[in-house]
């Protein structure tokens, strides 16, 4: 099969969402057939304390126009719960979920901020992250002095840690392991299969900054989490390389095992479901198969957020 670049992969044309910046659209044969029934797990939208491209409820109208069956609402540091019930009340046919991402400003590795999503209007809380811009390895890898979330301590899981998992297991939530070090993640997986958590993902998988290595990947498999490869914009000089990685990555775990993600929302970058959609036909032009990219795009993302 002769490969092609990233740039050659979808004609991009330019748009705008309201008086925001124009950012690429993704046009093509295999758009719509990609898009339709696809869930992406991670979308960053306003209100946030960062420039996004849209907000919850644009992300939720842009994804059902493009013939998406789910997005969760991602923010570092609001739990978005309430965010995906206004979403799903502004834009009937969409499944838009929500979750609490265990940072400081809900107090960092705290039972009562998963009690409290759960306890949310609509029920539509459904990810835990587990400590992201805020988790001890993300401050030690930005090599920073800020107050951090600890885990973990000398191997093992904090008391803490450990209640949040046993709450997670309690209310049929997914645990994401946020960016957390590989090694608490591997202890967090094997956590929440020992104490029946039903859907686990390795946030970001194997790239920055847990950075699990193939083998860790694989072992977080058998405890039965997912391995999330999330694409961020492909609209850099450097796209071919970063899809070489992620379908040499992708084929070491398998994609029995794996689930793709935008990682968009950002100002300036291709608006979430756009952005997707290339992710996707790039990946096709390394040599997935539609039903391979459906099993990373649609059925593994529905087995994890619980969808039949």
């Amino acid at each position: 099969m002769r490969l092609i670049s990233v740039a050659a992969v979808i004609t991009l044309a330019v748009v705008a969402v309201g008086a925001r910046q124009a950012v690429p659209q993704a046009t093509g044969p295999n758009v719509a057939r990609d898009l339709r029934g696809a869930i992406d797990i991670h979308v960053h939208a306003d209100p946030d304390n960062v420039a996004r491209s849209l907000d919850g409820l644009e992300a939720a109208r842009f994804a059902q126009d493009k013939g998406m069956r789910a997005i969760v609402l991602k923010s570092h540091f609001d739990p978005t719960a309430g965010l995906a019930l206004l979403a799903r009340k502004a834009v009937p046919g969409i499944e838009a979920f929500g979750g609490v991402d265990l940072n400081l400003p809900v107090g960092g590795m705290n039972v009562h901020a998963v009690e409290h999503m759960v306890g949310v209007n609509g029920g539509w809380g459904r990810m835990v992250w587990m400590s992201t811009f805020d988790s001890e390895n993300q401050i030690r890898v930005n090599k920073s002095k800020a107050p951090f979330v600890r885990v973990s301590e000398n191997g093992a899981l904090l008391p803490e840690t450990k209640a949040v998992i046993a709450a997670i297991a309690k209310h049929g939530l997914v645990l994401a392991s946020g960016h957390v070090s590989a090694q608490e993640a591997l202890l967090m997986f094997e956590e929440g299969r020992r104490v029946g958590v039903r859907a686990m993902v390795a946030t970001h998988g194997m790239g920055a900054p847990t950075s699990l290595t193939a083998e860790q990947a694989r072992q977080a498999t058998t405890f039965g989490a997912f391995i999330e490869f999330t694409s961020g914009t492909l609209a850099t000089a450097n796209a071919q390389a970063k899809v070489d990685r992620l379908a040499d990555d992708i084929r070491k775990v398998g994609v029995d095992h794996a689930i793709l993600s935008s990682d968009l929302g950002q100002a300036g970058n291709p608006l979430p479901a756009d952005g997707y959609a290339t992710y996707m036909e790039a990946l096709r032009r390394k040599g997935f198969t539609d039903q391979e990219i459906d099993r990373m795009a649609k059925q593994n993302p529905a087995q994890l957020l619980g969808l039949r």
